[in-house]
C-alpha cells in the first residue's frame, strides 16, 4: 500500500496510523514528497506520529527517480508534487493507493490506479474487528473534522459502522 499526504495526515490525526501500521501485513511505502510535506509543520501530535512510524521503518519511503512523467501526470491533472508522487509510485509498484484529493482519485480513476480513502480504511478495520464500534465512531468524527468530505459519505460510513456487527 502506498499514502499520499493528505490520507496519510488524516490517518494520523483520527489515531488510525499506528492501526494500520500494525495490521496491514506488508509494507506502506511513501515517496519523499509525501514525506516532506508531511512532516513540515513540526511538533504536532500527526507529524510526530509520522516521524516515528517513518524511524521505526514501519513507513518506508521511496525516491522517484523519473520527474519526467511526474511532470506530465502535473500538468495533466493539475495535481500537487505529492499527489504526483503518490500516484507515479502506486503505479510503478501495481500497488493500492490510499489518497483523499479528489483530483487525485479522479487522476487514479484515469489511469486505472486503484486506490482508497481513510474512510474506506477505516470502515475496513471496521469489518476486520480490528476497531470497536465505539474507536471507530471516535475515528469517524476525527475524520469528519479534519478531512474535506462530503456528508453523504461520513453518513454512509456512519451507517455502516454502526451496524457493523
Amino acid at each position: 500500500m502506498i499514502l499520499d499526504t493528505s490520507t496519510l495526515i488524516l490517518l494520523a490525526k483520527a489515531e488510525l496510523l499506528e492501526v494500520l501500521l500494525g495490521h496491514i501485513g506488508q509494507h506502506v511505502l511513501i515517496p519523499k514528497e509525501v514525506e516532506r510535506e508531511a512532516c513540515a509543520v513540526k511538533k504536532s501530535l500527526d507529524t510526530l506520529l509520522i516521524e516515528r512510524a517513518i524511524d521505526d521503518g514501519e513507513l518506508k519511503v521511496l525516491t522517484i527517480k523519473d520527474r519526467r512523467i511526474c511532470r506530465k501526470i502535473a500538468a495533466d491533472f493539475s495535481l500537487g508534487s505529492g499527489e504526483v508522487e503518490a500516484i507515479v509510485l502506486a503505479s510503478s509498484e501495481e500497488d493500492l493507493l490510499g489518497i483523499d484529493d479528489r483530483k487525485g482519485i479522479n487522476a487514479c480513476k484515469l489511469l486505472g490506479i486503484p486506490f482508497t480513502t481513510a474512510i474506506a480504511l477505516l470502515v475496513r478495520m471496521r469489518e476486520k474487528k480490528i476497531l470497536t464500534r465505539r474507536q471507530s465512531l471516535a475515528a469517524l468524527s476525527k475524520l469528519d473534522r479534519f478531512g474535506r468530505y462530503k456528508s453523504e459519505i461520513v453518513e454512509d460510513a456512519r451507517v455502516r459502522l454502526e451496524t457493523e456487527k
